[in-house]
Protein backbone atom coordinates (compact mmCIF):
# COMPACT_ATOMS: atom_id res chain seq x y z
CA UNK A 1 0.00 0.00 0.00
CA UNK A 2 0.92 3.65 -0.27
CA UNK A 3 0.28 6.40 2.25
CA UNK A 4 -2.54 8.87 1.92
CA UNK A 5 -1.49 12.23 0.50
CA UNK A 6 0.34 14.54 2.93
CA UNK A 7 2.46 17.70 2.88
CA UNK A 8 6.16 17.24 3.58
CA UNK A 9 8.21 19.71 5.63
CA UNK A 10 11.96 19.39 6.03
CA UNK A 11 12.68 21.30 9.23
CA UNK A 12 15.93 23.25 9.33
CA UNK A 13 15.65 24.03 13.02
CA UNK A 14 13.67 23.15 16.13
CA UNK A 15 11.77 26.41 15.64
CA UNK A 16 10.72 25.28 12.15
CA UNK A 17 9.39 21.99 13.48
CA UNK A 18 7.58 23.44 16.48
CA UNK A 19 6.06 26.13 14.27
CA UNK A 20 4.36 23.54 12.09
CA UNK A 21 3.33 21.53 15.18
CA UNK A 22 1.81 24.68 16.73
CA UNK A 23 -0.28 25.21 13.61
CA UNK A 24 -1.35 21.66 12.78
CA UNK A 25 -1.12 19.92 16.18
CA UNK A 26 -2.71 16.42 15.89
CA UNK A 27 -2.71 16.71 12.08
CA UNK A 28 1.11 16.60 11.93
CA UNK A 29 3.48 13.64 12.35
CA UNK A 30 7.21 13.86 13.08
CA UNK A 31 9.69 11.81 11.04
CA UNK A 32 13.07 10.89 12.54
CA UNK A 33 14.19 7.41 11.48
CA UNK A 34 10.82 6.51 9.98
CA UNK A 35 10.95 2.85 10.99
CA UNK A 36 7.68 3.11 12.92
CA UNK A 37 6.01 5.98 11.10
CA UNK A 38 6.77 4.67 7.62
CA UNK A 39 4.85 1.38 7.94
CA UNK A 40 1.99 3.14 9.73
CA UNK A 41 1.73 5.62 6.85
CA UNK A 42 1.83 2.86 4.24
CA UNK A 43 -0.87 0.87 6.02
CA UNK A 44 -2.86 4.08 6.49
CA UNK A 45 -3.05 3.53 10.22
CA UNK A 46 -2.20 7.23 10.46
CA UNK A 47 -3.22 9.90 7.96
CA UNK A 48 -1.51 13.17 8.89
CA UNK A 49 -1.98 16.32 6.88
CA UNK A 50 1.77 16.92 7.16
CA UNK A 51 4.97 15.02 7.94
CA UNK A 52 7.78 17.02 9.56
CA UNK A 53 11.25 15.63 8.82
CA UNK A 54 13.70 16.51 11.64
CA UNK A 55 16.64 14.44 10.41
CA UNK A 56 18.61 17.54 9.34
CA UNK A 57 17.94 19.67 12.39
CA UNK A 58 21.37 20.59 13.83
CA UNK A 59 22.50 19.06 17.14
CA UNK A 60 19.67 16.56 17.48
CA UNK A 61 22.11 13.68 16.94
CA UNK A 62 24.60 14.44 19.72
CA UNK A 63 25.77 12.74 22.92
CA UNK A 64 26.85 15.16 25.66
CA UNK A 65 28.01 14.79 29.26
CA UNK A 66 26.26 17.29 31.54
CA UNK A 67 27.32 17.05 35.18
CA UNK A 68 25.45 14.02 36.51
CA UNK A 69 23.67 13.07 33.29
CA UNK A 70 24.16 12.19 29.63
CA UNK A 71 22.06 14.09 27.09
CA UNK A 72 21.25 12.26 23.86
CA UNK A 73 19.59 14.08 20.98
CA UNK A 74 16.24 12.84 19.73
CA UNK A 75 17.63 12.06 16.27
CA UNK A 76 20.66 10.12 17.52
CA UNK A 77 20.56 6.78 15.71
CA UNK A 78 20.65 3.55 17.64
CA UNK A 79 23.78 2.51 15.74
CA UNK A 80 25.64 5.70 16.69
CA UNK A 81 24.53 5.32 20.31
CA UNK A 82 25.80 1.75 20.35
CA UNK A 83 29.19 2.88 19.05
CA UNK A 84 29.49 5.76 21.52
CA UNK A 85 32.17 5.38 24.21
CA UNK A 86 30.15 7.75 26.42
CA UNK A 87 27.04 5.57 26.16
CA UNK A 88 28.98 2.38 26.89
CA UNK A 89 30.71 3.95 29.88
CA UNK A 90 27.95 6.10 31.37
CA UNK A 91 24.73 4.32 30.30
CA UNK A 92 25.74 0.64 30.27
CA UNK A 93 22.14 -0.55 30.53
CA UNK A 94 21.30 1.15 27.22
CA UNK A 95 24.44 -0.30 25.65
CA UNK A 96 23.36 -3.79 26.71
CA UNK A 97 19.84 -3.31 25.33
CA UNK A 98 20.63 -1.77 21.94
CA UNK A 99 21.83 -5.02 20.29
CA UNK A 100 18.33 -6.40 20.96
CA UNK A 101 16.71 -3.51 19.03
CA UNK A 102 15.79 -4.73 15.57
CA UNK A 103 18.78 -5.56 13.35
CA UNK A 104 22.00 -3.70 12.54
CA UNK A 105 20.43 -2.46 9.29
CA UNK A 106 17.44 -0.91 11.06
CA UNK A 107 19.61 0.53 13.84
CA UNK A 108 21.32 2.68 11.21
CA UNK A 109 18.01 4.54 10.76
CA UNK A 110 16.10 4.04 14.00
CA UNK A 111 16.56 6.80 16.58
CA UNK A 112 16.43 6.94 20.37
CA UNK A 113 13.90 9.77 20.36
CA UNK A 114 11.71 8.10 17.76
CA UNK A 115 11.45 4.92 19.83
CA UNK A 116 10.53 6.92 22.94
CA UNK A 117 7.99 9.09 21.12
CA UNK A 118 6.38 6.05 19.46
CA UNK A 119 6.01 4.32 22.86
CA UNK A 120 5.64 0.73 21.74
CA UNK A 121 5.25 -1.31 24.95
CA UNK A 122 7.73 -3.90 23.62
CA UNK A 123 10.45 -1.34 22.83
CA UNK A 124 13.76 -1.68 24.63
CA UNK A 125 14.80 1.98 24.78
CA UNK A 126 11.74 3.25 26.72
CA UNK A 127 12.21 0.40 29.22
CA UNK A 128 15.86 1.35 29.79
CA UNK A 129 14.93 5.01 30.20
CA UNK A 130 12.37 4.12 32.88
CA UNK A 131 14.73 1.81 34.80
CA UNK A 132 17.54 4.38 34.57
CA UNK A 133 15.32 7.14 35.97
CA UNK A 134 15.69 9.18 32.79
CA UNK A 135 13.85 12.23 31.51
CA UNK A 136 12.32 13.28 28.19
CA UNK A 137 12.96 16.85 27.02
CA UNK A 138 10.05 18.42 25.11
CA UNK A 139 10.03 21.71 23.20
CA UNK A 140 7.17 23.79 21.83
CA UNK A 141 6.81 27.43 20.80
CA UNK A 142 5.45 28.08 24.30
CA UNK A 143 8.04 26.41 26.49
CA UNK A 144 10.57 23.68 27.16
CA UNK A 145 9.67 21.08 29.75
CA UNK A 146 11.00 17.83 31.14
CA UNK A 147 8.96 14.76 31.99
CA UNK A 148 10.29 11.81 33.96
CA UNK A 149 10.15 8.63 31.90
CA UNK A 150 7.98 6.84 34.45
CA UNK A 151 5.32 9.55 33.94
CA UNK A 152 5.78 9.96 30.19
CA UNK A 153 4.51 6.58 28.98
CA UNK A 154 0.75 6.44 29.48
CA UNK A 155 -0.26 3.36 27.51
CA UNK A 156 -0.06 1.65 24.13
CA UNK A 157 1.53 4.20 21.73
CA UNK A 158 0.38 6.95 24.12
CA UNK A 159 2.57 9.48 25.92
CA UNK A 160 2.38 12.72 27.87
CA UNK A 161 3.63 14.69 24.84
CA UNK A 162 1.24 17.48 23.88
CA UNK A 163 0.25 17.86 20.20
CA UNK A 164 2.39 20.99 19.75
CA UNK A 165 5.48 19.51 21.45
CA UNK A 166 8.55 17.93 19.90
CA UNK A 167 10.76 15.38 21.66
CA UNK A 168 14.18 17.03 21.35
CA UNK A 169 16.27 14.89 23.68
CA UNK A 170 16.64 12.35 26.45
CA UNK A 171 18.53 12.80 29.71
CA UNK A 172 20.07 9.72 31.30
CA UNK A 173 21.55 9.78 34.83
CA UNK A 174 25.16 8.61 34.76
CA UNK A 175 25.37 5.08 36.14
CA UNK A 176 27.19 4.68 39.48
CA UNK A 177 30.65 3.22 38.94
CA UNK A 178 29.91 0.25 41.20
CA UNK A 179 26.50 -0.61 39.70
CA UNK A 180 25.91 -3.83 37.80
CA UNK A 181 23.54 -4.02 34.84
CA UNK A 182 21.73 -6.68 32.84
CA UNK A 183 19.18 -6.79 30.04
CA UNK A 184 17.43 -9.75 28.46
CA UNK A 185 14.33 -10.42 26.40
CA UNK A 186 12.42 -13.22 24.71
CA UNK A 187 10.95 -12.81 21.22
CA UNK A 188 9.88 -15.15 18.45
CA UNK A 189 13.10 -14.36 16.56
CA UNK A 190 16.00 -12.09 17.39
CA UNK A 191 15.07 -8.57 16.30
CA UNK A 192 11.32 -9.15 16.64
CA UNK A 193 9.21 -7.29 19.17
CA UNK A 194 9.80 -8.52 22.70
CA UNK A 195 7.20 -10.83 24.19
CA UNK A 196 8.82 -9.97 27.50
CA UNK A 197 11.95 -7.98 28.37
CA UNK A 198 13.63 -7.25 31.69
CA UNK A 199 16.19 -4.59 32.61
CA UNK A 200 18.07 -4.34 35.91
CA UNK A 201 20.54 -2.06 37.69
CA UNK A 202 21.86 -3.13 41.09
CA UNK A 203 24.40 -1.97 43.66
CA UNK A 204 25.75 -4.21 46.42
CA UNK A 205 27.17 -3.17 49.77
CA UNK A 206 30.33 -4.52 51.38
CA UNK A 207 28.39 -7.45 52.82
CA UNK A 208 27.15 -8.48 49.36
CA UNK A 209 23.63 -7.30 50.16
CA UNK A 210 21.47 -5.11 47.96
CA UNK A 211 22.21 -1.40 48.40
CA UNK A 212 19.88 -0.34 45.57
CA UNK A 213 17.87 -2.18 42.95
CA UNK A 214 16.14 -0.77 39.86
CA UNK A 215 14.12 -3.22 37.80
CA UNK A 216 11.56 -3.02 35.02
CA UNK A 217 9.62 -5.14 32.54
CA UNK A 218 8.73 -4.46 28.91
CA UNK A 219 6.28 -6.15 26.56
CA UNK A 220 4.06 -7.37 29.39
CA UNK A 221 1.77 -4.39 29.92
CA UNK A 222 0.77 -1.52 27.64
CA UNK A 223 3.77 0.51 28.85
CA UNK A 224 7.13 -0.14 30.56
CA UNK A 225 6.42 -1.50 34.04
CA UNK A 226 8.80 -0.47 36.86
CA UNK A 227 9.01 -2.98 39.71
CA UNK A 228 8.76 -1.86 43.33
CA UNK A 229 11.94 -3.23 44.91
CA UNK A 230 12.09 -1.23 48.15
CA UNK A 231 11.35 -4.28 50.33
CA UNK A 232 14.42 -6.10 48.99
CA UNK A 233 17.08 -3.53 49.84
CA UNK A 234 19.44 -4.99 52.43
CA UNK A 235 18.84 -8.59 51.40
CA UNK A 236 21.35 -10.90 49.71
CA UNK A 237 20.78 -11.99 46.12
CA UNK A 238 19.85 -15.63 46.56
CA UNK A 239 17.28 -18.04 45.13
CA UNK A 240 14.59 -17.38 47.71
CA UNK A 241 14.92 -13.61 47.40
CA UNK A 242 14.73 -13.71 43.61
CA UNK A 243 11.69 -16.00 43.65
CA UNK A 244 9.93 -13.70 46.10
CA UNK A 245 10.84 -10.69 43.97
CA UNK A 246 9.43 -12.34 40.84
CA UNK A 247 6.18 -13.24 42.59
CA UNK A 248 5.78 -9.70 43.91
CA UNK A 249 6.68 -8.12 40.57
CA UNK A 250 3.99 -9.91 38.55
CA UNK A 251 1.20 -9.65 41.12
CA UNK A 252 -0.01 -6.14 40.16
CA UNK A 253 0.47 -6.56 36.41
CA UNK A 254 -2.31 -6.50 33.82
CA UNK A 255 -0.54 -8.51 31.10
CA UNK A 256 -1.23 -8.20 27.39
CA UNK A 257 -2.66 -11.14 25.48
CA UNK A 258 -2.40 -11.45 21.70
CA UNK A 259 -1.70 -13.88 18.87
CA UNK A 260 1.93 -14.18 20.01
CA UNK A 261 1.52 -15.03 23.69
CA UNK A 262 -1.09 -15.52 26.37
CA UNK A 263 -1.18 -13.41 29.50
CA UNK A 264 -0.06 -16.37 31.63
CA UNK A 265 2.90 -17.03 29.35
CA UNK A 266 4.03 -13.41 29.63
CA UNK A 267 3.85 -13.60 33.43
CA UNK A 268 5.84 -16.84 33.43
CA UNK A 269 8.48 -15.24 31.20
CA UNK A 270 8.60 -12.21 33.49
CA UNK A 271 9.50 -14.40 36.48
CA UNK A 272 12.24 -16.18 34.54
CA UNK A 273 13.76 -13.00 33.09
CA UNK A 274 13.68 -11.22 36.46
CA UNK A 275 15.67 -14.09 37.94
CA UNK A 276 18.21 -13.96 35.11
CA UNK A 277 18.79 -10.21 35.04
CA UNK A 278 19.01 -9.84 38.84
CA UNK A 279 21.58 -12.63 39.08
CA UNK A 280 23.52 -11.32 36.07
CA UNK A 281 23.47 -7.71 37.28
CA UNK A 282 24.65 -8.80 40.73
CA UNK A 283 27.52 -10.72 39.14
CA UNK A 284 28.42 -7.63 37.10
CA UNK A 285 28.33 -5.48 40.25
CA UNK A 286 30.76 -7.84 42.00
CA UNK A 287 33.27 -7.55 39.16
CA UNK A 288 33.06 -3.74 39.29
CA UNK A 289 33.63 -3.74 43.04
CA UNK A 290 36.88 -5.71 42.91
Amino acid sequence: MKPARFDYYRAGSIADATGVLAELREDAAVLAGGLSLGPMLNLRLVRPRAVIDITRVPRLDTVELRNGSVATGAALTQADALESDVVRREIPLLALALPWVGHFQTRNRGTLGGSVAHADPSAEIPLCLVVSGGTIVLRSQRRERRVRAEKFFLGMLTTARQPDELVVGLEWPRAPADAGHAFEEVSQRHGDFAICAAACRIRLDGGDRIASLDLGLGGVESRPAPVDTAAFVGRPVDASMVQELGDQAVRPLAPLEDHVATADYRLALARVLISRVVHDAAADARTRRT
